[in-house]
């Protein structure tokens, strides 16, 4: 296979919550590879611009609150205006720990709008024109928790869940059309959110205990498999959801002690 069915020069990219993490990751390699990128944040307009600067002058920069329907609907009008979006990477989301006899209404919602509504109004926007075009690249991050969940995270989980479910489904309508749509479910990953968390030296040997590849992750772990997903070479794969989590949904590291997780 030539190595050019993973360029993706002359295709533009949209990747939100790209100011840091994951999103800051996939975004630099996405343009390595020859995509030009527009780029997403909330509130994190510093590590937006490190983001760009990574990339390159001209590097768009938008900011939208997932949670809030005006400022969605402002941000997917402005990310079209400024040309046809070839590849989505649907990054942004929150996940708000909370033990599940404390949920509240508000709890749910906030999650609901960024996890899970955001991303059928990005598709129901950018989707049809990609079909039209007759090529097109959709990709999600998920979570191993829509397969592992726990309780202190049963919303933010349980919202994974329904974002395959729908990614599944929409695949199925566009995939005629030259549109691929996947999702790539990180497991326990380090990044600027988790890292005090993994500064710890027992917490990251307790988890690294758990997972088969004997250590947790980082963003640029991940990297393979969106730019793999965005390209030609994966035009025969939609709909699927590709883990990358050293093999924790396979199952804990044989002998791994039960009760800790990342």
């Amino acid at each position: 296979m030539s190595k050019d069915r993973f360029s993706l020069a002359g295709r533009r990219a949209l990747v939100t919550g790209a100011s840091s993490g994951i999103g800051r990751a996939v975004a630099i390699a996405l343009a390595q590879h020859g995509a030009s990128v527009a780029l997403h944040h909330f509130g994190d307009a510093a590590g937006a611009r490190e983001t760009a600067a990574a990339i390159g002058p001209g590097t768009a920069v938008l900011e939208a609150d997932f949670t809030d329907s005006k400022s969605m609907s402002a941000f997917t009008d402005e990310a079209a205006g400024a040309g046809p979006i070839d590849i989505l990477v649907s990054n942004g989301a929150i996940e708000r720990r909370r033990a599940w006899s404390e949920i509240d209404e508000a709890h749910i919602q906030a999650h609901v709008a960024a996890n899970f509504t955001a991303l059928l109004t990005l598709a129901t926007r950018f989707v049809p024109a990609m079909a039209k075009r007759g090529w097109g690249r959709v990709v999600a991050t998920g979570s191993v928790m829509a397969r592992r969940p726990r309780a202190e995270t049963i919303v933010y989980a349980s919202l994974k869940a329904a974002q395959l479910t729908a990614v599944r489904a929409l695949a199925r309508e566009v995939a005629p059309h030259g549109v691929t749509m996947n999702v790539v479910s990180p497991g326990a990953i380090e990044t600027e959110a988790t890292a005090e968390r993994y500064r710890d030296a027992a917490f990251r040997q307790a988890v690294a205990a758990k997972i088969p590849a004997g250590r947790h992750g980082q963003a640029d772990d991940l990297v393979g498999a969106f730019v793999f997903l965005c390209s030609d070479a994966a035009r025969y794969v939609t709909g699927a959801d590709l883990p990358v989590d050293g093999g924790w949904t396979i199952g804990d590291a044989p002998g791994a002690l039960p009760g800790t997780t990342a």
